[in-house]
């Protein structure tokens, strides 16, 4: 009782403290003032931060357009080596062949921005004359062209797609400077090498453009020195690109949101502005980047366009500066309403109160009724079965030499029976009783605890029980923790099926409990039956066969979950059966 008037008071005290944080008071004033400082502060950085982000998000734009025309030239290598591999294969490739190879590539879908991709052949000019005559064999309008004063040639030999290159076919890269100091610098280098800036002869706008140079040589791999590679080259594979086409299939203006300017040498190569987006005006961020592309440098100059404006355009620090004063409002209300909430819970948590005491009242008296039931069932109905017991003493006594020997038997079967109602009324008292009382906490040596059990239960001469060396200390209740004990231990022996047998019981340490395991040799469990050995009554052999109530596990389980732990059991249908159930290794001690 004085506990109860200390938790009410307590209640009491708690219920006044909401009653006063009830209304509002400074401390709310105090939150909405600090709410609206941090929303001003909030609009002041957001400035900084979103001119910050923009540009981020620009460098980033940039630099994945730059990336992204590294790594399309780096496809059109790949493609132009892969050319090379078809030379190294063969010494001499037909054109046939090379056209079979060329639409195997799927130019249009695989390379998109590629004009086309070829052969063109190194001949000293002693060469000329049988190389022409060579290929008129197959193509028998085809010449190398325009004249020139070099002392070499280098014709373009194949090329496809051949319609729309046709200009091109035959034309001795040696003409031209930039063309032929480019194929150069390839055969010396054993390198991909581009040209600078020139006009493909098979566009008729003239805009600008470049080649794109693989060399190959006379027994396939790259020479040393590049004496050996001026002596065994043979030519090389290339590609044409128009660099508008070129950029239109690597980056496509309508989801790109820079502007995009390349030149090489001063001699712009590509400017978008010039192909339908709008005139660049005074950027607010450029980015200018040379990078090497084989052999030649390329400046990138990029500027944000208006996609990249829309995109970027933010009021982010008005709508925070809006939304922070929508919030700050929010937040008065708030408190306003916390305040009436607050109120009506306080009357609602009586009612519940009320009802919560009256609902703890009928259980304690519930309680209280089973304690009274469980003594009843102890004590009043144990009298009339030990006077039953009695008299069938008596009558046995009485007419030992008279009785029938059927008679005899009968009698003896009520005395089991009786006997077993007996247990079973003990067994009932233990199980309603199991969980209902606090018992004091305190540390328990298991070893020394289950030795006692063992010594204790007056074991079979046959069997032994086996303890693990290293079982715990734990702070527990001993009482609920010794009865789970020794209802599996002399439930393995009672359920034994040999006249000797182990019990071995061992332990794991899981950290905040601990796994205690019961093992038997004697006759394995039905996996089938598993869940069912754990309820009132059951047991697996006939009553007549074994005497119990069917109780002992049923109690044990009760315990077990009671103090937080579960239990399982683990066998076959043949040998052997393992229970197995955890306990905390520390139980609060009772208060």
């Amino acid at each position: 009782m004085g506990s109860h008037n200390e938790h009410t008071g307590d209640g009491a005290i708690e219920r006044q403290k909401l009653v006063r944080a009830g209304g509002l008071h400074w401390v709310h004033w105090l939150v909405v003032a600090f709410s609206f400082l941090i929303t001003l502060g909030a609009w002041h950085v957001s400035n900084e931060q979103l001119t910050k982000r923009i540009e981020e998000k620009f460098q980033r734009e940039a630099d994945q357009a730059i990336e992204m025309v590294r790594e399309r030239m780096m496809l059109y290598e790949n493609a132009l080596w892969g050319a090379v591999a078809l030379h190294d294969a063969s010494d001499s490739v037909t054109y046939p062949e090379w056209v079979t190879y060329a639409n195997s590539l799927h130019i249009d879908t695989t390379y998109p921005g590629i004009n086309g991709i070829g052969v063109i052949l190194h001949l000293p000019s002693d060469d000329l004359t049988a190389f022409i005559a060579e290929q008129r064999r197959q193509r028998p309008d085809f010449n190398v062209h325009p004249e020139h004063s070099e002392s070499e040639h280098w014709p373009i030999t194949f090329i496809e797609p051949a319609e729309t290159n046709r200009a091109a076919i035959g034309l001795d890269m040696a003409f031209e400077r930039n063309r032929h100091k480019a194929i150069r610098r390839a055969r010396d280098s054993g390198d991909a090498q581009v040209t600078g800036p020139i006009s493909l002869v098979q566009d008729a706008k003239k805009t600008p453009g470049f080649l794109f140079y693989a060399p190959f040589y006379r027994g396939g791999a790259k020479p040393r020195t590049i004496d050996e590679r001026r002596e065994s080259i043979v030519g090389v594979t290339y590609a044409p690109f128009i660099m508008q086409k070129l950029m239109k299939g690597t980056l496509s203006r309508q989801n790109r949101q820079v502007h995009l300017a390349i030149s090489d040498a001063g001699s712009v190569l590509y400017d978008d502005t010039q192909h339908g987006d709008s005139a660049r005006q005074q950027p607010r961020f450029r980015e200018k980047v040379s990078i090497g592309v084989y052999g030649r440098t390329w400046d990138f100059d990029i500027t944000p366009n208006e996609r990249f404006l829309t995109a970027t355009s933010d009021n982010q620090p008005l709508v925070i500066l809006a939304g922070g004063i929508a919030i700050d409002t929010l937040l008065f209300g708030l408190f306003v309403l916390l305040s009436r909430a607050n109120r009506r819970a306080l009357a609602y948590a009586d009612a519940v109160t009320h009802e919560l005491r009256i609902k703890t009242e009928y259980l304690e008296l519930t309680n209280t009724e089973l304690d009274q039931f469980a003594y009843v069932a102890s004590h009043d109905l144990r009298s009339p079965l030990e006077g039953i017991k009695k008299l069938a003493t008596w009558v046995s006594a009485d007419n030992a030499d008279q009785l029938p020997e059927k008679s005899v038997r009968h009698l003896e079967q009520m005395h089991r029976r009786i006997t077993r109602s007996e247990h079973l009324l003990d067994d009932l008292l233990q199980y309603s009783r199991a969980g209902r009382k606090d018992y004091q906490s305190h540390p328990v040596d298991c070893g020394e605890m289950v030795r006692g059990i063992t010594e204790l239960a007056s074991l079979p001469a046959g069997f032994t029980v086996d303890v693990d060396p290293a079982m715990p200390t734990l702070v527990t209740p001993k009482t609920p923790l010794e009865q789970v004990m020794r209802n599996l231990i002399s439930n393995a022996i009672k359920h034994h099926d040999r006249e000797d047998g182990t019990v071995t019981v061992s332990c794991r340490d899981r950290g905040a409990q601990v796994e205690f395991e019961v093992r038997d040799d004697g006759p394995g469990i039905d996996p089938r039956f598993h869940e069912q050995v754990f309820k009132m009554f059951e047991t697996l052999r006939p009553r007549d066969e074994l005497e119990g109530s069917g109780m002992g596990l049923a109690i044990v389980k009760k315990l077990v979950e009671r103090y937080g732990g579960e239990i399982t059991v683990e066998s076959d249908r043949d040998r052997g059966t393992v229970f197995r159930f955890s306990w905390p290794t520390k139980w609060p001690e009772k208060s």
